[in-house]
């Protein structure tokens, strides 16, 4: 049969064959075909089909790669839901090519700090999820007598503030808490997470400088803070050796060094960075354009040249969202100034563009891509052994996808519950077309199938 043209299957088909000339196989693109059975690859072959089958997936030339994974997700459901949603969220991710997405712990009403808020969540999420979900918890003072129940309920790890959070009931915590937490965490293999930045006193910059002005919210918000916060964890990650420490959206070059040295002496570090510190500078932003503000900030295009020579040396191990929403009114770009603005910046539609186009300018590749948006967050979830390859016993996930279409982000494009970005109105390219869930297509060119995703609790057997 021919396999020359493109030809997906409409929303909820449930795919025995994917073929085309451009899959992601072996660290590079070649003509293979894909057989798909209850969900998982069963079979791997490289050049076009010789038979014909039923429910066969035509690719032709768009790019057939592993579902991207993004550990790094706000969906704020339940309590903040008018914010975000499993629906909208899981909905967005889903025509961004993601196939699995890890809630964190805060935003949502209440918390998910302990076993009896995790099962609150799951249950509003229960029938929502286009794609699979993960859960993180949370760490907060004095709570450490709940952090084992929850590794044995199944999450994937847990996360701390160094600092106020911005949500009054998910507080900071000190080293001596953090210290308790690891040494909590000791032998179950999971993750502790940190929001690394320490107060160093850069609010007091509010009293005498014009809040509307982005240079004045930067100067509050100054590398040494997450400086600071790395040589704490540098200090605890030395302490407790054989636990795994992760550094979420790391904004400032500053802390690379230090991180280059725990890696080089073996510790179990891994570090995160996000689309709008790699694609957004402090320059570009002008006065109360708060669809810029998030915490850390977006820094200078210096300080971004360097954060991308962190990820072609392999110190930054991924790239994932930090998709955190807000109302219209908690943003109000123009009216309020950043001192009164929420921080948070909604992307979780768009990853793969944004860093795909940047990409190509800093002379990366596809495998890079492949690496750094879906192989390395699935090992930190512990999902390595399920997601984010094309191989057999692999869940059959797929982005399929034009690394060369255009498309400038309007405003009804965007799937998000709130439509506030600082990406609205810029071109970008690299369009996905459609995502397919453990074999069955769940997105194509602007339609959905029916929610399918499932929790993915590491009591499964993955």
């Amino acid at each position: 049969m021919s396999c020359s043209s493109t030809k997906i299957p409409d929303v909820e088909t449930n795919i025995h064959w994917l073929t085309g000339n451009r899959i992601f196989i072996n660290g590079g693109l070649k003509p293979a075909s894909i057989k798909i059975e209850n969900g998982k690859i069963s079979e791997v072959k490289e050049g076009p089909l010789s038979d014909k089958f039923e429910n066969v997936l035509d690719a032709g030339e768009l790019v057939v790669m592993p579902g991207l994974v993004d550990t790094h997700v706000h969906v704020n459901e339940p309590g903040r839901s008018e914010w975000e949603g499993f629906w909208t969220a899981t909905q967005a991710a889903a025509a961004g090519g993601i196939t699995t997405l890890v809630d964190m712990p805060l935003n949502s009403i209440p918390s998910t700090t302990t076993v009896e808020n995790l099962d609150i969540k799951m249950k509003a999420a229960t029938g929502k999820c286009h794609i699979d979900v993960g859960f993180w918890g949370g760490v907060m003072p004095d709570n450490e007598n709940s952090l084992r129940p929850m590794v044995e309920k199944g999450v994937i790890g847990f996360k701390c503030f160094l600092i106020h959070s911005g949500i009054d009931d998910f507080p900071s915590v000190n080293e001596e808490q953090v210290d308790r937490a690891l040494a909590e965490l000791k032998g179950t293999g999971k993750i502790l997470a940190f929001h690394a930045e320490v107060d160093c006193g850069g609010d007091e910059k509010w009293a005498t400088d014009d809040p509307s002005v982005y240079r004045t919210f930067l100067q509050t918000r100054p590398s040494e803070m997450e400086f600071q916060a790395a040589e704490m964890i540098n200090r605890m990650c030395r302490k407790h050796k054989d636990v795994k420490c992760h550094i979420v959206h790391l904004s400032t070059a500053s802390s690379l060094p230090l991180i280059a040295k725990l890696k080089a002496d073996g510790l179990p570090l891994t570090v995160e960075t996000c689309p709008h510190y790699l694609t957004l500078n402090a320059e570009e932003i002008q006065n109360n354009r708060t669809e810029f503000k998030c915490c850390p900030p977006i820094r200078e295009a210096d300080n971004q040249s360097k954060l991308w020579e962190g990820i072609k040396s392999g110190l930054i191990d991924m790239i994932v969202s930090d998709h955190s929403p807000c109302t219209a009114d908690l943003k109000q770009p123009g009216e309020k100034n950043f001192q009164q603005a929420w921080g948070g910046i909604s992307s979780v539609q768009f990853g793969l563009p944004l860093i795909w186009t940047n990409m190509k300018k800093n002379g990366l590749q596809l495998h890079d891509l492949c690496r750094l948006m879906a192989e390395h967050p699935a090992k930190l979830a512990g999902f390595e052994k399920i997601k984010a390859k094309i191989a057999v016993g692999f869940d059959a996930d797929f982005v399929l996808w034009n690394p060369d279409e255009e498309f400038e982000i309007t405003e009804n494009i965007i799937l998000h519950k709130n439509k506030l970005t600082p990406y609205k109105g810029k071109t970008y390219s690299g369009r996905v077309h459609s995502t397919i869930l453990r074999g069955k297509v769940i997105y194509n060119n602007g339609k959905f199938a029916t929610p399918n995703g499932k929790f993915l609790l590491t009591e499964m057997k993955l």
